[in-house]
Order: structure tokens, then C-alpha cells, then sequence
């Protein structure tokens, strides 16, 4: 995932120039949300919307380590291939070291000036990559570009302004997750409410949005998806005034403790045929 210099970037989003050792807690970081439970069930939604068949060629943009672009390989079988497309070296090569034979072809590139011709793929898949980009509409018509008429694309994106936690003080968690924003959250906090506007937008037909609203009811489990539940997270990478960052966890120890611990946040699933 990219992108231009001007914005401050989330580690996840810059994540070619990290430490070492900060690169694999963050491939670790994205291998374990893959497996989350919610994180799972926002991908069978959209998987069931996007309806990949059989033959297709499909470009995941923004694949992470590869684990949804093997499963689509699964979808497509063996006529079929997808191009999993990564702007971060590191993880295309993490996604390399997992590969399981399938028919997967991984290589390195922005989202928003893809190298494949017009009319070149069947469908797209993109997830919780908009939210990191400089310009969402410029990715998106290059998603529309490379996508044959009649061909599918799925946008998957989180809205971070709908996250909201309970049994921690309100004003502490808004404090908290406001100074996170463009720090351990993206800055476009908005963006999974956003897709099916910009998809219509770009004239897209049978466009349908479907909120999957994401359920923590420990912290644990919060804390894979939710960096700033998360107390492995650098202190530095925190932008709290002194004090808070210790205070925050000490009260979301107490909630998980006493089982009153809640968070949810709402991610997007939305699909449109091009044409």
C-alpha cells in the first residue's frame, strides 16, 4: 500500500521504512488480524457480493501477505490466476514465503497508477487500502480502469470515526482515539462510508453496501485490530499528552477484568459491476 509523501503515514502504510524488527511485529500484526474471527466475517461478506467465478483473473490491490489473494485463487481454480499487488517490498515477500502452489502471481506496485492494460482483469479486490491513500477517487479509477465491462469490484474499508468503546470513561476513549487519528489510524477516517458514493461516482451499476459492524468484547481480542487497545504498540508511536497512554490501559485492564469491556467498529462492504 502507498502512498505520495505529503501525508504523516500510519507505520502500516509506510511499511518499507520501518525498523526491522517493527516490519515483522507489523506482518505478524496483519497476519493475526487476517485471523480475527470479525475481521473473517467482514471478508465472507464480501467475498459472497464479490462472486468471483471460476476462470476469472483477479487483481487483489493492496495484498498484504497474501492470504485473501490464495483464497480467491481457491474461487478461480485452476484457469483462472490472480495478481496479488503490493506496494511494500517486505510483504510481498512475506506473502512469497507463505505462497501454497496456487495460482498466484505477487508483485510490487501503487494502487494508483497500476501496471496492467486497460480491460486487463475480471474483477478487483481491494481491502482497508483506500483509507491510506493521498487520493482515493485517482486508485479507484485505476481499479475501474484495468477491470473488463461487465467485470466486479470489491472495496473493503474501515469508518474509524464509528469506532466506540463502553465500560472505559468516555471522555478518556474520545481523547484517546481522537490523537490517535494519523498516528495509529488513518487520518481518512471516514473512507468505508465513502466507497459506494465513489463508486456510483465512476458509474459503476448494481452497487451494493453492506456495514459490518465489528464486535470486541474483551480487550485481547480488541487489541488485534485496534492498535490503540493494543499495549504492544510503541510508546513512541503514541501521540497522547504524557500520562494518558497509562492511564487508558489501566482502565481498559479493569473493564476486561470485570467483563464490562466493549468496542465496535463498522467496516464496508461494498461491490459494483463495471459498465
Amino acid at each position: 500500500m502507498k502512498q505520495h509523501a505529503q501525508m504523516e503515514r500510519t507505520p502500516f502504510a509506510d511499511l518499507d521504512r520501518q525498523p526491522r524488527e517493527m516490519t515483522a511485529m507489523l506482518l505478524a500484526a496483519l497476519e493475526t488480524m487476517g485471523r480475527h474471527p470479525e475481521i473473517r466475517r467482514v471478508r465472507r461478506t464480501g467475498m459472497d457480493a464479490f462472486r468471483p467465478a471460476p476462470g476469472w483473473r483477479v487483481l487483489d490491490a493492496g495484498s498484504g501477505a497474501g492470504d485473501v489473494a490464495r483464497w480467491i485463487a481457491g474461487e478461480v481454480g485452476p484457469d483462472g490466476e490472480v495478481v496479488a499487488l503490493d506496494y511494500s517490498a517486505a510483504t510481498i515477500a512475506a506473502a512469497i514465503e507463505r505462497h501454497d502452489g496456487s495460482n498466484v502471481r505477487y508483485t510490487t506496485g501503487d494502487v494508483s497508477a497500476i501496471d496492467l492494460p486497460a480491460d486487463s482483469v475480471d474483477g478487483v479486490w481491494c481491502e482497508r487500502v483506500l483509507q491510506h491513500v493521498d487520493d482515493a477517487d485517482l486508485a479507484i479509477a485505476e481499479l475501474v480502469r484495468v477491470t473488463r465491462p461487465g467485470g466486479r469490484i470489491c472495496l473493503i474499508d474501515t469508518d474509524w470515526s464509528s469506532l466506540a468503546f463502553d465500560g472505559v470513561p468516555p471522555r478518556l476513549a474520545r481523547t484517546v482515539v481522537a490523537d490517535m487519528h494519523g498516528r495509529l489510524t488513518p487520518r481518512q477516517v471516514d473512507m468505508g462510508r465513502t466507497l459506494r458514493r465513489r463508486l456510483v461516482g465512476k458509474g459503476l451499476r448494481d452497487v451494493s453496501a453492506t456495514p459490518v459492524t465489528c464486535l470486541f468484547a474483551d480487550p485481547a481480542s480488541a487489541a488485534v485490530v485496534l492498535p490503540m487497545v493494543n499495549p504492544r504498540v510503541p510508546e513512541e508511536a503514541w501521540m497522547t499528552a504524557p500520562g494518558v497512554r497509562g492511564k487508558w490501559f489501566s482502565h481498559v485492564e479493569e473493564a476486561g477484568a470485570r467483563g464490562d469491556f466493549l468496542a465496535v467498529l463498522t467496516i464496508w462492504a461494498v461491490t459494483g459491476t463495471v459498465g
